[in-house]
Parts: C-alpha cells; sequence; structure tokens
C-alpha cells in the first residue's frame, strides 16, 4: 500500500492539460482560463461624473451665491457636445461624460434653481469626477491564465469589451459502476439487489470541478462487459469505474481490461475509507478504479478525481491545512490514514467539528449528513475534546 500524498501525485504527473478553446464569454462561467485576458479600451473611456448635478468650471464655482447659466444637459450615453465657458453650467448625470471646459461637479443638492440658471449653496470642489482609466486601461490584464472565472470575473471581462475567451477544453470522463447486484433508482431488482447510487454524486462532482461527465452506465460482473469499455470510452479523457477493485474472485476489472491495452501504476493505497483504489492507464488515457462501496468512491473521488481532472485543466489543487476542535475523542490510528465524516458546528466563536457515531463505508445518510472529513494520519495518537484535528471541507 502507498501512502495519499504519493497517490495524488503519482496520479496528478501522469496528466498534461488540455488544449484551449475559443469560448463566447456569456458561456465561460465557471471555465478556466488558457491565456491572460487583456483589456481593449480604458474604463471609463473619458472622464465621467459620479453624482447627479452640475458640471462647472471650478474658477467661476468657488464662493457661495455664485450664479451660472445652465446651457445643456448630459445624461449617460448622451454627452454634451459643445464647451462649457465662463459663468456657464451643464446638467449632468451620473455616467455622464464630463464636457470640455469642465473640470467639478456641484452635487444638485447644493444648488437653488432659478429658472435657467442656477445659484451654488456651498462653493465647488475638485471631485466627483471619475477620471479616464480609473478602473482599467487599454492593454491592461483584467485575469491572468488558470483562473476559474466567477460571475463577477465574466463582468470585469465584458466591461473591458472583451466579447470572447480561451478557455481549457473540459475534460471528458468516462464512467460506469460494475456488478451484478446493481440496478437504477425505480427499476425491478432482483433478490440481494442493491440500487446503483454512486454514480449519481459521481456526475454532479465531475461537472463541479470542470469536467464533462460521460456515463457508461450499469456493467454486469463479466469480461466481455468489461472489456467493452476501451471502445465505449474511446473519445474519453480518463476512464472511471466504481467496483471491482478489491481482492477476491469476482474482482474483474484489472483481469479484464490488461487483454485490452490497461498499464497498472499502482494498487491500494494505505487509507480508510478506500483501500483498493486502482490507478493506471487504459489506452494510454489515466484509469481510476474507485471502490464499489458509495461513501469509499465518494471519498476517493474527492482526493483523487478532482486533482486529476484539475491537472486536465492546467491547475493544482491545494488544500489548505484547515483545522477545527474535536468535539468528543478519537482513539489512536493505525496504519491507514482515516478519513472520518463529521459535521462542522461554531461555538463561541471557534470552529468545531464532531464525527458521526456511524462510519460504515456503506452508510450513504451519514455521508450526507456530514459537512467535513476528519483526517487522521496514520498511527496518530488518541484526539481529545478540544484538541486541534485537521479537516477537509465538503464543498459540494
Amino acid at each position: 500500500m502507498i501512502p495519499v500524498g504519493e497517490a495524488i501525485a503519482r496520479i496528478t504527473a501522469a496528466v498534461a492539460p488540455l488544449e484551449d478553446e475559443l469560448v463566447e464569454l456569456k458561456r465561460a462561467h465557471a471555465r478556466v482560463l488558457a491565456g491572460d485576458v487583456v483589456a481593449h479600451l480604458d474604463q471609463p473611456p473619458t472622464p465621467v461624473s459620479a453624482m447627479d448635478g452640475y458640471a462647472v468650471r471650478l474658477a467661476n464655482a468657488e464662493r457661495a451665491g455664485t450664479a451660472l447659466r445652465v446651457i445643456g444637459t448630459a445624461a449617460a450615453g448622451h454627452p454634451f457636445e459643445d464647451h462649457v465657458g465662463q459663468n456657464e453650467a451643464v446638467r449632468i448625470f451620473t455616467g455622464g461624460v464630463v464636457p470640455r471646459g469642465a473640470d467639478a461637479i456641484v452635487i444638485q443638492e447644493d444648488v437653488d434653481i432659478d429658472g435657467e440658471r442656477i445659484v451654488l449653496r456651498a462653493p465647488a470642489q475638485a471631485k466627483h469626477i471619475r477620471p479616464a482609466g480609473l478602473d482599467f486601461r487599454n492593454g491592461d490584464v483584467l485575469e491572468r491564465a488558470g483562473q476559474r472565472l466567477t460571475a463577477r470575473d465574466l463582468a470585469l471581462i465584458a466591461a473591458g469589451d472583451v466579447a470572447h475567451v480561451h478557455v481549457r477544453r473540459k475534460p471528458l470522463v468516462a464512467f460506469a459502476a460494475t456488478g451484478d447486484e446493481l440496478a437504477p433508482p425505480g427499476a425491478t431488482h432482483q433478490p440481494g439487489g442493491v440500487v446503483a447510487s454512486s454514480g449519481y454524486a459521481l456526475r454532479a462532482l465531475i461537472e463541479s470541478w470542470g469536467g464533462e461527465p460521460l456515463d457508461l452506465g450499469i456493467l454486469p460482473d463479466t469480461i466481455e462487459a468489461l472489456q467493452g469499455i476501451p471502445e465505449r470510452a474511446a473519445q474519453a479523457d480518463a476512464v472511471v469505474t466504481m467496483g471491482g477493485a478489491s481482492v477476491g474472485d469476482h474482482d474483474l476489472v484489472q483481469r479484464a481490461l490488461q487483454p485490452k491495452g490497461f498499464e497498472l501504476d499502482f494498487w491500494k493505497i494505505a487509507m480508510r475509507p478506500g483501500k483498493p483504489l486502482i490507478f493506471g492507464r487504459l489506452c494510454g488515457k489515466p484509469f481510476l478504479g474507485l471502490p464499489g462501496n458509495p461513501v469509499s468512491s465518494y471519498v476517493c473521488a474527492v482526493l483523487f478525481l478532482q486533482p486529476l481532472i484539475a491537472a486536465f485543466l492546467g491547475l493544482s489543487i491545494r488544500r489548505d491545512s484547515q483545522t477545527a476542535l474535536l468535539s468528543g475523542a478519537l482513539r489512536e490510528n493505525d496504519s491507514r490514514q482515516d478519513y472520518i465524516r463529521a459535521r462542522l458546528f461554531t461555538r463561541d466563536g471557534e470552529h468545531w467539528v464532531e464525527p458521526l457515531p456511524i462510519q460504515d463505508s456503506s452508510m450513504q445518510s451519514a455521508l450526507a449528513r456530514a459537512d467535513a472529513l476528519i483526517v487522521r494520519a496514520a498511527h496518530a495518537s488518541a484526539a481529545t475534546d478540544g484538541e486541534a484535528v485537521e479537516v477537509i471541507r465538503l464543498a459540494d
């Protein structure tokens, strides 16, 4: 068995970033940039008013009681085309272009209107004008390559007059569940049968991590069915199976796929749950054989499939070490790194984490209630109530 850290390193080292593609900005949410995005204009392009009021010459408006003649209007998108001269003012609205000759804005609350004139209640000040390029300049880098685009990023890029961006192609991840006992929800179940549930979680995780899922369905425990995977996944960038990874007479994945171009890198990881994980290459593409138990499958996907997809996108998964105070106690650990389903909560302004009472790898109700995994290193000593422990948040 190899350690978790070594397994992750070997998986990500086997993957190169995918090629880029040009997409419309409106279709780029959550995509990963393959190159820097550069602004195509200054923002704002010209000086604009930050307030509703009047554009004036500061030299003519430094005393309360001064009267100025209003000669026009400047609204957003409708500039005043003429020049502001001596003792003149232009009615202006937020976002309106500051007319030539004006260098200050008098806010509307500081004037009295007298026909076609305004009378200042207070002296004007050289403010309330947003200069050209205040936000960014033409040629400035708005977003760097490797950024996963948020809604805020899309708005910034659009403001820079950029309509298309180069992003990494989404990795196509083919996945299949294996087992004669499995049937989809709502189907007729044979005696001793089990509802196939892990594929629903896996599909959602692949999508949330930036991949494109390709569901190959449920495969029976036969050599022939499993040997059809390479052809059905021919267009995929990676292949994942769930089940058939343990030691036993019915564990067919490796036996079935070796004649079809499967090359094993490693098998078995010193962890709980999820020890019987397979990693290798199938016809040259990365292959992950996840355990069949739903909790084991989920935990292994979080630990190993997410970094694999990230590597395809040119990203790296940096799980910052987070800690929380343990509510309860944990006994000393054995030689396998443990991932304990747990609930986070806050008490007196501090983060606490409480292990769920049932940790069996078949218990999906406990997994659904969990929002974190407590990480217990191999051979860790017993942990007591209030002790700081490492946690991984289940952010999906």
